[in-house]
């Protein structure tokens, strides 16, 4: 694991991540990298305007998986399935 230098933190901030830590039965440096994970996490994460943007293409590809599925092959009625392993 990588160690992170000291850092010149403002009083009142340390005092905020004491307080913070203490709640949540943290120590300091674990507390540190939660808060920091956090933030990279939201980060790296889409937006909801990207993922809407993405909505074509999943669409366009679950289209296309569906249209070069066999059709040669006779699928099972789930419902059937279902009732038969209830029966059991």
């Amino acid at each position: 694991m990588a160690i992170l230098n000291p850092l010149n933190i403002p009083d009142e901030l340390y005092e905020q991540l004491q307080e913070l830590a203490k709640t949540e039965n943290n120590s300091i440096d674990a507390q540190v990298i939660t808060i920091l994970r956090n933030a990279l996490q939201a980060k790296t994460q889409p937006t909801q305007d990207e993922r809407y943007k993405n909505v074509p293409k999943l669409l366009e590809e679950m289209r296309l998986r569906r249209e070069s599925r066999r059709t040669d092959v006779e699928w099972p009625d789930s419902t059937a399935l279902i009732r038969e392993d209830r029966d059991r």
